[in-house]
Formats: C-alpha cells, sequence, structure tokens
C-alpha cells in the first residue's frame, strides 16, 4: 500500500520558517515526480514545488527565492524548506507523487498524502 506522510508543519510568525517532510512508502522505486500543493479554505489546491529524478524544479511565483524543494532518493523522502513566510502562506500543504508527467495539473498526481497544516500569523 502506497502511504505518503506528512510532517513538520506549525504555527509561525511572519518571517518565521519551516521544514516539511514527506516519506514515502509502497512504492517500487522513487517515483518520477514529486510535488508540494498546498490549500487554503475557501481556495482550490495549488502548486507550490515540484523536483523531477533528474532535480528538474519548478516553483509557483509566489514561493520563489523563499521556498526550497529537495527530494532524498535513497529515504524516499521529500522536502520543502520554506523561509520568510507570510501570512498568505498559511494553508495545509499535501505532498504527491506522479508517476510519468510534471505538471502543475492535480490530475498528474496519483498518489497523495494527508497534508500538514501551515498557520503563519502576522
Amino acid at each position: 500500500q502506497v502511504q505518503l506522510v506528512e510532517s513538520g508543519g506549525g504555527s509561525v510568525q511572519a518571517g518565521g520558517s519551516l521544514r516539511l517532510s514527506c516519506a514515502v512508502s509502497g512504492l517500487t522505486g522513487s517515483p518520477y515526480c514529486m510535488g508540494w500543493f498546498r490549500q487554503a479554505p475557501g481556495k482550490e489546491r495549488e502548486g507550490v514545488a515540484r523536483i523531477t529524478t533528474f532535480n528538474t524544479i519548478a516553483y509557483a511565483d509566489s514561493v520563489k527565492g523563499r521556498f526550497t524543494i529537495s527530494r532524498d532518493n535513497a529515504k524516499n523522502t521529500l522536502y520543502l524548506q520554506m523561509n520568510s513566510l507570510k501570512p498568505e502562506d498559511t494553508a495545509m500543504y499535501y505532498c504527491a507523487a506522479a508517476p510519468v508527467v510534471c505538471s502543475w495539473s492535480l490530475h498528474d498526481y496519483n498518489n497523495w498524502g494527508q497534508g500538514t497544516q501551515v498557520t503563519v500569523s502576522s
């Protein structure tokens, strides 16, 4: 059974940092693409950062220069270092795995975690 388990969320003040982790189990090999998505109350889920097994990386414009995505294939773990956090970063953060295509489309991702809450206060 495939499992993606996020951790590292919490409450911080604006300007603070958090590091999210996503542990992947139950998959044979490392997924081609892994991504971080977030969903704020009343809003659609949106892509934040994604990375392929070749370390091709993309960020949403809203987080460029503040967030860093990385993956450790040996540990089957995905990370998201979030610096200079803003109140508008408040959301549930999800990690997801895509086997073939690496994009912002939710439909490309066939495995999702349960999410970890990030709350940034001003």
